[in-house]
């Protein structure tokens, strides 16, 4: 039988739904993976040797203004069939959208329940503190001083190095430990901890749909293998769960 028609069958089965997200998800919109090459003005740097608390402490204008384009990109960018796709599912049934992308292409879409993992690009708040810098940064090219105590002000991102948010780690495995079914979107299972928690639902015996064009190393642990771009895998996936009675 069809995996995806099998596929569609257990979601439309399943009252609580976990969908982890990754970088592969928000490709179709224009945003590059983290891991992808640099262009123009960054063709030089590599993204590990900038995401660093020790990068942003050595050079904080560089770091500042690399966050800064990378901003600029997903501004640009619009939320694709996979993200809608996801959004509509939100409304039938409950479901949990834990992503380690960074971009608010998930919550531009209409999703609601999102858990980012690696925090959210523009989001802003200082070095020691972690105080929330609320002020536009739109169009600075150097980070402005936090309110509060002075230091300076970074992305509220996850850098090389640093532990995920507490709370969002912790509403994760919540999800993870409670959901009937998951779904596991355009990521390559090779980031941790993110990567555990397909695992852990695997684990738990409950459905795992895993949508990627090409296998990962968590392929052998799905209970079903949907291969292809989440874009214009889950319209059809998800469109078809709903429809079951």
């Amino acid at each position: 039988m069809d995996p995806s028609f099998q596929a569609a069958s257990a979601l439309a089965k399943a009252n609580y739904i976990v969908a982890l997200t990754g970088a592969g998800i928000s490709a179709a919109s224009g945003v590059p993976t983290f891991r992808d090459a640099q262009a123009g003005l960054w063709a030089k740097y590599r993204a590990e040797d900038l995401a660093t608390p020790e990068a942003f402490q050595r050079d904080p204008d560089l770091v500042w203004q690399w966050y800064q384009w990378r901003r600029g990109l997903v501004r640009q960018a619009q939320p694709n069939a996979a993200h809608t796709a996801l959004a509509q599912l939100g409304k039938r049934k409950s479901l949990a959208l834990v992503t380690q992308n960074v971009d608010d292409l998930h919550q531009r879409a209409g999703s609601d329940n999102v858990i980012a993992l690696h925090g959210a690009l523009f989001d802003n708040f200082c070095a020691p503190h972690r105080h929330l810098h609320s002020d536009s940064v739109e169009g600075l090219e150097i980070p402005p001083q936090c309110a509060k105590c002075g230091a300076l002000v970074r992305p509220g991102v996850v850098w090389f190095g640093e532990s995920l948010p507490a709370q969002a780690l912790a509403n994760a495995e919540a999800a993870v430990r409670n959901a009937d079914a998951a779904l596991v979107i355009g990521t390559s299972s090779l980031v941790w901890p993110a990567a555990g928690f397909a695992e852990a639902a695997a684990a738990r015996g409950i459905p795992v749909i895993e949508v990627n064009p090409q296998a990962t190393p968590f392929t052998p642990q799905a209970t079903y293998h949907v291969r292809g771009p989440a874009e214009q895998v889950l319209p059809t996936l998800l469109g078809t769960a709903l429809e079951f009675r």
